[in-house]
């Protein structure tokens, strides 16, 4: 690994705006080291695309050279027994996840007491630490966008500032860590017109590299297969994004803004649905949304 790049300790969910960030630290030249967490959410399939992903672009950098041959490494962390302890629709065990537009009341169901906080002092830790082995600055990288300020409080910059407050009254050498926010003001639709620039930059295709994103809340798992020309059993069983919870409406509505559709699936309770599908129905959330 080159120790002379720029270091960065990415909060990768799996999700589109963490992954576009970083499509974002690999072209600023950045080495990541991006953490998963595992916390018992219902929609654990994010894991399995964080990880899909990252080992997509290693492969692409190995091929292409098109970052400077910078390795991202990857590590997923396990919170066992968390989820039993957490009052939130997002856990398992907890209530439905509700369905709708994502900035209505109903959505607050969707918060994780104190997620971020728990998740963020894990981070600290680790840019702590890298900044002290290689003696250098570490920036802690993060997707937090304007869309979720309003139902999510530790996505606020005030929450951000407290927080590093306390990390730097905590450590010593804290100094040497900082944040690295760029979509603070932003939201899904920039984020998403920032990856669709940021693959061109990379040589990567946009395709390949959101197929391997999830932001649905709940994702439906098909069992699926079919008998090719050989008589042959094929087995295409997988996850599909649902189009009718918050977290998928504002992503859909992303891509139509950007005039382009989602490579991810996408189902409903009677199988997989078409781009075209999905587009009429959030569109008409999306009406119902703005009267």
């Amino acid at each position: 690994m080159n120790t002379n790049k720029k270091q960065a300790v990415l909060s990768l969910s799996g999700g589109m705006d963490s992954s576009t960030l970083l499509l974002h630290l690999l072209a600023n030249d950045y080495e990541v080291c991006a953490l998963s967490f595992d916390y018992g959410q219902k929609h654990n399939v994010e894991l399995e695309r964080a990880k899909s992903l990252v080992e997509y672009l290693n492969s692409q950098c190995n091929i292409n050279n098109c970052y400077g041959g910078c390795k991202i490494t990857h590590q997923a962390i396990t919170l066992g027994g968390l989820s039993q302890l957490l009052n939130s629709a997002l856990v398992t065990g907890g209530e439905e996840v509700p369905e709708g537009h994502y900035a209505e009341e109903n959505m607050k169901a969707t918060v994780v007491p104190n997620r971020n906080k728990i998740f963020s002092s894990i981070i600290q830790a680790v840019a702590l630490s890298i900044a002290e082995q290689k003696d250098t600055e570490c920036a802690i990288a993060m997707g937090i966008h304007a869309g979720d300020h309003a139902i999510y409080p530790d996505c606020r910059q005030e929450f951000r500032d407290a927080d590093f407050e306390a990390f730097k009254m905590g450590n010593w050498g804290a100094e040497k860590v900082g944040y690295f926010t760029p979509y603070l003001e932003g939201d899904k639709f920039t984020i998403l017109q920032d990856g669709e620039k940021l693959c061109e930059e990379l040589g990567l295709d946009f395709n390949e590299v959101y197929k391997r994103t999830n932001t649905s809340y709940k994702p439906i798992y098909l069992n699926l297969a079919f008998v090719n020309n050989e008589d042959e059993i094929v087995d295409c069983s997988d996850w599909f994004s649902d189009y009718k919870s918050a977290s998928s409406v504002e992503r859909v509505e992303a891509f139509i803004k950007l005039g382009r559709p989602d490579p991810a699936g996408y189902a409903d309770e009677e199988g997989p649905v078409t781009w075209e599908h999905v587009v009429a129905e959030v569109s008409k959330v999306l009406a119902n949304h703005a009267r």
